[in-house]
């Protein structure tokens, strides 16, 4: 049975403070639906979402005011997808649902005798969701010495070299992503300078294609100024 069929909605206008109430309840009904559509994380196109929403003797532009309320304090984020619009929840829009779902001082309840069974299994998937157990995240490992720094940087050099085909150019900014949090951005610079002063890889300028902003300063810069984006092994590979 379907959240249009057994919703009765009042025919009469809302007066203010019924309006803010509708209003309370419909912001975490959309956002519990929205969670639902996207499976908590992915992006969905509003008209899905409004299908979805939308209940008996309502319009989509009930909504429109809710919605924009939602964006504009940063629950939910909407971005253009091949010439259709698309919405998605977002870190923000999850503790708002949360609280709204879980705050006993929350205004959210369900309308009417019954509920849609589209909207009471999305409140089941999110409950069980909250009780799942939170695996830890493993602990990442430091790199505190150049000695370690030059066995880590090797590895990933021959694993990005080898799975993506490189052919012995492997963009810096690749090997930099992939040490990431384990040493400092000018840690990484300067232990690579000490690698290429130690023959065991040579940095390369020239050209790199698809080139940004965020690519370039991932890069590495010489004392003189100039780019270094590619890497090239000097030393065999173990």
């Amino acid at each position: 049975m379907s959240e249009k069929e057994v919703t009765v909605l009042p025919k009469t206008p809302r007066t203010p403070e019924e309006q803010l109430v509708w209003e309370a309840k419909a912001k975490i009904r959309l956002l519990l639906n929205l969670w639902d559509l996207g499976e908590g994380k992915a992006k969905i196109k509003k008209g899905d979402l409004t299908k979805r929403i939308v209940r008996t003797g309502e319009v989509s532009k009930d909504y429109e005011a809710v919605l924009t309320g939602l964006r504009e304090g940063g629950a939910i984020a909407f971005s253009m997808d091949k010439r259709v619009m698309v919405v998605e929840i977002t870190d923000v829009g999850q503790q708002v649902l949360a609280d709204g779902l879980k705050n006993r001082d929350s205004q959210f309840e369900f309308d009417g005798s019954q509920i849609g069974t589209r909207l009471g299994n999305a409140l089941l998937r999110w409950l069980r969701l909250q009780d799942a157990p939170v695996k830890p995240k493993p602990e990442v490992e430091i790199i505190a010495s150049y000695e370690r720094f030059k066995v880590v940087a090797l590895k990933v050099y021959d694993r990005l070299n080898r799975d993506y085909n490189f052919d012995n150019l492997v963009p810096i900014y690749r090997m930099r992503r992939a040490i990431a949090e384990r040493v400092s951005r000018s840690q990484f610079n300067e232990w690579m300078l000490e690698m290429q002063a130690d023959r065991l890889l040579i940095l390369q300028g020239g050209e790199m294609t698809e080139i940004t902003s965020d690519k370039a300063e991932d890069s590495i810069k010489t004392s003189l100024g100039e780019l270094r984006y590619y890497a090239t092994r000097l030393t065999p590979q173990s």
